[in-house]
C-alpha cells in the first residue's frame, strides 16, 4: 500500500510540474485536441473571440479534452495583458508570449512544440474562419485518419464572403499555381486553418519562420508520402469589413512565399519548361533556316560547283538576308541546352533531398518515441 501510494504521489508530482490536470473516468479515453492562435497586436478583438472560441469547445466537451493555446508574437499593444488576463479565469487557455514578434512561422513552431494534444489545431485569432470550422476538422481526421486536415475556400463547397477582390484573386492565382506544381492536387496552400496529428509535426524538422510554413508543411507532408485531406470551407471577411481591420499579414510577403514555395515542390519544372520553350523557338528558326537555304538552292547556278559549295552559298545568301535569324536561333538553342542541364541537375537532387529527409525524419521520429518510452518508464 505505501509503495502503490508513493507511485501515485510520485505520477501527480510530475503532472503538476507539466501543468497538465489528471483527467478522471470517461475523459480519460478522450482525444486531447490543442488550438493555437497566433496574435500580434490584436487587442481590439481578443478577448471577445477567446471566449467564442472558448464557449464552442465546451460545447464539444463531452467528445474531446482540449486546451487553447494563445501565441502573442511580440504584440506592441495590450494583446499580452488581455491574454493573461483572459487565461487565468479560463483553465483550459495557456499563454506564450514572444519577447519580439517572430513572424508566423516562428510562432506556429512555438505553438507546435508546446502543443499537448494527440491532435493540433490552427485558427485565426480574427475568426475569418468560424470556430465551427473546428468540428468538421476534427471528424475529418479521425474518420479518414489523415495526418493533415486543411480549411479550404477554394475547393468545390468553399466559400469567400467580403474578401478584398485584389487579395483573393492574388491568392486564389498563387494557389492555382502551387497546385500545378505540386504532385498532390491540393486546393489550398497557404490556408493557416488546419489540423495536424501531434505525431505527424514532431516528424517535420520545420524551418521557415514567415508565412511560407503553410506550403512548407505541405511540401514536406508529401515527401513522407502524409495523407492530407480537405473539407470546403468559409473564408469570411464581415468581421474585419465592419471594424475597418485588415489581416496582419502581409498580403505580397504571403504571395511571394507562396510563388517560392511553389518552386520548392518542383523547381526542376522551371529550368525544363524554358529551357523547352527556348529550344522550340530554336528549332522553329533553325527549320525555317533550312527549309529557306533549300528554296534559294535552285537559284546558285550549277557552275559554283558540287552540292555542298552550292548549299554554303545558299546559306550566305540566307544570312545576308536575314542575319538576325541565325544569331537568335542561335542563342536560344545555347541557352536552351543551359536550361535543360540544370533542370535535369535539379531533378536529380530533389531526388537526393527526399531521400535524405526520409532518413533523418526517421531518425528524429525514433528519437522522440525513445524519449517518450523514457519519460513513461521515469513516470
Amino acid at each position: 500500500m505505501l509503495m502503490k501510494a508513493a507511485v501515485e504521489n510520485k505520477t501527480n508530482h510530475l503532472q503538476q510540474r507539466a501543468g497538465k490536470k489528471q483527467p478522471s473516468g470517461r475523459q480519460a479515453d478522450l482525444h486531447m485536441v490543442s488550438i493555437i492562435t497566433p496574435a500580434y497586436n490584436e487587442a481590439a478583438i481578443i478577448e471577445k473571440n477567446l471566449q467564442e472560441i472558448v464557449d464552442y469547445m465546451e460545447a464539444l466537451q463531452d467528445r474531446y479534452r482540449w486546451e487553447l493555446l494563445v501565441v502573442n508574437d511580440g504584440s506592441k499593444d495590450d494583446t499580452g495583458r488581455l491574454a493573461d488576463e483572459f487565461a487565468r479565469s479560463h483553465a483550459q487557455v495557456r499563454v506564450i508570449h514572444h519577447i519580439v514578434n517572430r513572424n508566423l512561422g516562428g510562432a506556429l513552431q512555438t505553438g507546435f512544440q508546446a502543443a499537448r494534444g494527440d491532435y493540433v489545431i490552427v485558427l485565426d485569432i480574427d475568426l475569418t474562419y468560424s470556430a465551427n470550422h473546428i468540428e468538421q476538422l476534427l471528424s475529418r481526421i479521425t474518420e479518414t485518419d489523415a495526418d493533415m486536415v486543411i480549411a479550404s475556400p477554394y475547393m468545390k463547397g468553399g466559400r469567400n464572403t467580403a474578401v478584398p477582390w485584389f487579395r483573393l484573386l492574388l491568392s486564389r492565382v498563387v494557389n492555382r499555381l502551387m497546385r500545378l506544381m505540386s504532385p498532390s492536387k491540393i486546393h489550398t496552400f497557404t490556408g493557416m486553418v488546419r489540423v495536424y496529428k501531434k505525431s505527424f509535426l514532431q516528424k517535420l524538422n520545420l524551418k521557415s519562420i514567415t508565412y511560407s510554413i503553410n506550403p512548407e508543411i505541405i511540401f514536406k507532408g508529401i515527401i513522407l508520402r502524409a495523407r492530407i485531406e480537405e473539407i470546403p470551407a468559409h473564408l469570411d471577411w464581415s468581421r474585419q469589413e465592419k471594424t475597418g481591420r485588415t489581416s496582419s499579414i502581409r498580403i505580397f510577403d504571403g504571395i511571394l512565399a507562396g510563388l517560392m514555395s511553389g518552386f520548392i515542390f518542383r523547381p526542376y519544372f522551371f529550368f525544363l519548361g524554358i529551357g523547352f520553350i527556348l529550344f522550340a523557338i530554336s528549332f522553329y528558326i533553325v527549320l525555317w533556316i533550312f527549309i529557306h537555304t533549300f528554296s534559294v538552292l535552285p537559284e546558285i547556278p550549277l557552275v559554283a560547283g558540287n552540292f555542298e559549295d552550292r548549299f554554303g552559298l545558299a546559306v550566305a545568301r540566307v544570312f545576308s538576308e536575314r542575319p538576325y535569324s541565325f544569331m537568335v536561333g542561335g542563342i536560344c538553342l545555347i541557352i536552351s541546352f543551359q536550361f535543360l542541364g540544370i533542370g535535369f541537375l535539379s531533378l536529380q537532387n530533389k531526388r537526393y533531398f527526399d531521400e535524405l529527409f526520409h532518413i533523418n525524419t526517421t531518425m528524429l521520429d525514433k528519437h522522440f518515441q525513445s524519449r517518450s518510452a523514457g519519460k513513461e518508464a521515469s513516470e
